[in-house]
């Protein structure tokens, strides 16, 4: 009876440190696309084949968004709707923000002729900022917090992933940038912080991968401490470019890693154990008790 409760309690125990493995992070700072290509680059492998931008789950593989797809109509100075990469353009992301809405910069060359990099909210600020995947950046309005949630491509059907990054510019202040994942019962599965560069024009990388297959729901990007607006040059104003995230599944199409599954048997059989034993204690007792 000893043996099979303490088997229990070290199946359990197993069984819940598989659950919640170790996230796998990458990351990289620098002072050009060069200094972080290699993390992104390993990033993006570890997620898997690049797939198209159209409804539906593929399953596997990953989505990411550079921006640079935007229609001049939806860039700046005009605003992003926030649900141009699920409705629009199909890649299985809504975005929310408690300011006031998003907006990604414009081209060079534009109908409006807005200056690029968000020179059309201060002049300043393309001094500051640069792109890692030319030329469009991305930023929320009114604050400097961005939630990213998962639905099916093209769906109202809300979905889970398995990993998520972000390239950022202009990160200057250490543990201040960061992305904060979450599970679909919106409990915390842990912040990363982006690791900063000393300088303007910088750029910085971090994404991170669970290993234990797709349990993401939303994840809340904190750029820098700032909010873009006139006059604000203050640090730590920070803006992103590209969002790089595993492909977007149905909750309930998740399947745990091999090693949980492995754990799944013994487990039964301990329990099995656990309940027959008591059982035979209460069938010995009940017979005790009709001798006397």
């Amino acid at each position: 009876m000893k043996f099979a409760h303490a088997m229990f309690a070290a199946l359990v125990f197993s069984a819940a440190s598989a659950a919640s493995a170790a996230p796998v992070t990458f990351s990289a700072a620098g002072a050009n696309s060069a200094a972080i290509q290699g993390q992104v680059d390993a990033f993006c492998s570890a997620l898997g084949t690049l797939n198209a931008n159209v409804a539906g789950s593929f399953g596997s593989g990953r989505r990411e968004i550079n921006w640079d797809g935007v229609p001049d109509a939806l860039s700046a100075p005009n605003n992003l709707p926030s649900n141009f990469f699920n409705s629009t353009s199909p890649r299985g992301v809504q975005l929310a923000t408690p300011g006031t809405g998003f907006q990604v910069s414009a081209n060079a060359v534009n109908g409006s002729s807005a200056p690029i990099e968000f020179g059309n909210i201060d002049p300043r600020y393309p001094a500051l900022f640069t792109t890692f995947s030319p030329q469009r950046l991305f930023t929320a309005l009114g604050s400097n917090i961005v939630d990213v949630n998962f639905f099916i491509p093209g769906s109202s059907t809300a979905a889970v992933t398995s990993g998520f990054g972000a390239v950022f510019t202009d990160v200057d202040v250490a543990n201040t940038t960061s992305i904060e994942f979450f599970n679909v019962s919106n409990a915390s599965l842990g912040q990363f912080f982006a690791p900063n560069a000393v300088g303007d024009e910088t750029l910085s990388f971090l994404g991170v991968r669970f290993t234990e297959g797709s349990v993401i729901s939303r994840v809340r990007i904190t750029s820098g401490n700032q909010i873009l607006a006139p006059g604000n040059t203050a640090n730590d104003l920070v803006v992103m470019d590209d969002f790089i995230y595993a492909e977007p599944i149905a909750a309930a199409a998740t399947v745990p890693e091999p090693a949980t599954l492995l754990l799944i048997g013994p487990l039964l059989v301990a329990l099995w154990i656990v309940r027959r034993n008591r059982l035979r204690a209460w069938r010995n007792v009940s017979l005790r008790r009709a001798g006397n």
